[in-house]
Formats: C-alpha cells, structure tokens, sequence
C-alpha cells in the first residue's frame, strides 16, 4: 500500500501522510456491529484514571472471532476485506457453508473470494488456521493462542509475524518481531501468514487534531505540572525536576527500571528475552 504525502497548504499539513488501503467501500455487516461507550479515560465515578485519553471519533465496534474453532472444518469465502477504526490491521468478513458469517484479521495477500479453513491439520495457506503441531517448521503465523481453547491473543496488529521455529515435546517454539524466542503449547491454533496493513507504521499524523480524532489528547510535561498532581511539579519555570532520577506520577522510578513481575508463570516459558 502506497504512502502519499499532502500538499503543504499550511504548517499542520506539511508533513501528513496517509495510507492508499485496498480495502472494500462497503458498510461492515451489521449483525457483527455494536456501539460502543467510550469512557474517555474515567471511571463510573468521573474520575480520570488514565491520563490522555478522550474524545475521538464515534465507531461502531467490529466483532472478531479469534477462535473460528467452533466450525472447524467448515470452508468459508472471503466476501469483503474492510476497514476496521478499532485497529491497525484490516479485517476480513468469512462466509461459511452453513450460513454463518464472522469477521476475522485479515493477512497480507488475502483476497476477495478465496476460501479459508479452520481445522486441526488443514493446508498451510495464507489465512487457513491449525494447531501450531501440523504447521510447518520456519512458516509465519499470527493471532497465536498463548492458552488453549481462548482464542488468539498474540500477534495481532499490523504487519505482525511469528516465525515457527521447531518443536520441544509439547511446546512449539516461536521467535516474536521484537527478538523474543518463547515457547507456546504446541496444541494451540495459529493463522497461517503475515498481518495486513505492513505499511502503518509508516504514517505521518501530522497534525494535532489528527491525534484527538484517536482518542488521544495532549501530553503535558511532569514539570508543568502542580506539585500536587506530579513529582517534578512545581518550582519557577521550566527548572530541573530537582531528583536524582525522573519519575512517575505515582512516585517509582520511570527510566530503566524492569516492570515485568518477577513471579510472573509464564516466564518459564521464554527462551531468549527480547532485544
């Protein structure tokens, strides 16, 4: 997908891309859509209890099913790919042979009107999905199960890739985009390919106002802040933070310290720390 850069009419627009996606014009299927309340960041009280967020454009949310394990077997055609607001990567709406209809992440070289098939061992072809044991060795695979039978939670966004790497009794080893090399139940499902949208990253927003369009309102500077909202508040002007080290609105350290949990059980299960 080509990036195309704006006119420069003025300074907001200067440096403002935008992604020429092939995706389908078509209104996301409405029995797969439902609003959504946006919280802006607050609690039930009003409170903010997180910073930068509010606003935003309306969207409805679009159901993806991360699983597809209840009609195993069954083929489904790709009837649309379209665009979803909720996340980077594009979606893909799959009809089975049964009637049903469910949205899925779509992969990269993923057309309208090919068939794609969810099973235990089925072929290993972009979009087809399987338990990691009947996959290939050196194959590429996203939306990963990290627990089996709840679906894909790992390599989902935009431009996404695992590389299967080998088997170690009932583990397949997996090396994730950020250098990570982890161990995942080799009786888990994968999806067969790369995610789509590889391009995102390479956006310019440009603009501010872009940003509030997200969801995203402005971050302000610890030192800008009152003393009592920030540790490095307070003082005449911009001076220093006056601490050894900078921190977080709630008080630790907010450089270089490690904030994984130690006791965390999956630890165990990585091979090689990301780089």
């Amino acid at each position: 997908m080509p990036t195309v850069r704006v006119k420069p009419t003025g300074n907001a627009r200067r440096k403002l891309s935008y992604l020429v996606r092939n995706v389908d014009k078509v209104k996301p299927s409405r029995s797969l859509t439902f609003g959504m309340k946006r919280t802006s960041g607050r609690d039930h009280a009003g409170h903010m209890v997180v910073n930068h967020k509010g606003g935003g454009a309306k969207r409805n949310y679009r159901l993806i099913d991360f699983d597809m394990t209840s009609r195993l077997g069954l083929k489904a055609e790709v009837m649309t790919i379209e665009y979803d607001p909720n996340r980077t990567a594009d979606i893909a709406l799959l009809k089975f042979e049964n009637g049903d209809k469910i949205y899925m992440i779509a992969p990269t070289d993923l057309k309208k009107g090919q068939h794609v098939v969810c099973d235990e061992k089925t072929q290993v072809r972009v979009g087809n999905r399987m338990k990691m044991k009947n996959i290939t060795v050196s194959t590429q695979i996203h939306n990963i199960e990290t627990t089996q039978g709840h679906g894909g939670a790992m390599v989902r966004s935009a431009g996404g890739f695992a590389t299967l790497l080998g088997f170690d009794g009932e583990y397949a080893q997996i090396r994730l985009s950020s250098g990570e090399v982890r161990k995942v139940g080799s009786e888990n499902y994968a999806s067969i390919g790369i995610v789509s949208n590889i391009d995102h990253s390479k956006i310019l927003v440009g603009k501010a106002g872009r940003k509030r369009h997200m969801g995203i309102k402005p971050t302000v500077l610890g030192k800008s802040k009152n003393p009592v909202d920030h540790p490095h508040g307070g003082g005449e002007g911009h001076t220093s933070i006056g601490l050894k080290y900078p921190k977080t609105p709630w008080g630790k350290p907010a450089l270089g310290r490690k904030t994984r949990n130690k006791k965390n059980p999956t630890s165990k299960l990585i091979l090689t720390k990301r780089k």
